[in-house]
């Protein structure tokens, strides 16, 4: 009998201010020109993040922060599909492979419509599994709907692999 293993992750990163100002925003690997960037001392892919803190919790792995600490330089300015590709080889080495990932971006901009099908591609590569991509807005309510910022929720079904 397969051991199945469900995790859930959640990122939120506020859009960037001061001298960050002028970052890209970034979402499942795929930047978006003509947004104002997320805060964060990665490239703040609340998408990626999402979905490897999922995989990793499903993992038993703990979370990204451990991993991949905002205090280490070396994950200055990283991208976060890469940083996802590493939890995939974390979750791989333990055992385990992504059966699938869902996850719910949370903003009211940008839209996300025209680049969905990238973003999926992307992380499904990253993970290397399928990672389905959806988006909802908050309708102006709290920090989101005042678009401060951009959130993502992400669950992960883990199968055992064996090693």
């Amino acid at each position: 009998m397969t051991k199945l293993r469900v995790g859930i992750g959640f990122d939120q990163h506020p859009f960037a201010d001061g001298p960050d100002r002028d970052k890209v925003l970034v979402l499942g690997g795929v930047r978006f020109d003509a947004a104002q960037g997320l805060q964060g001392h990665s490239d703040a892919d609340v998408v990626a993040h999402a979905v490897a803190d999922a995989m990793l919790g499903a993992a038993g792995l703990g979370d990204i922060g451990a991993h991949f600490p905002d205090t280490e330089p070396r994950w200055a300015g990283a991208d976060s599909i890469a940083i996802l590709a590493q939890v995939t080889s974390l979750v791989a080495a333990g055992g385990l492979r992504l059966v699938n990932a869902d996850c719910t971006v949370i903003c009211e901009i940008p839209r996300i419509d025209r680049a969905r099908e990238i973003m999926m591609e992307r992380l499904s590569a990253a993970a290397a599994g399928p990672v389905h991509v959806k988006a909802t807005r908050p309708e102006g309510l709290g920090s989101l709907g005042r678009v401060e910022g951009i959130a993502c929720l992400a669950t992960a079904l883990l199968e055992e692999i064996g090693l």
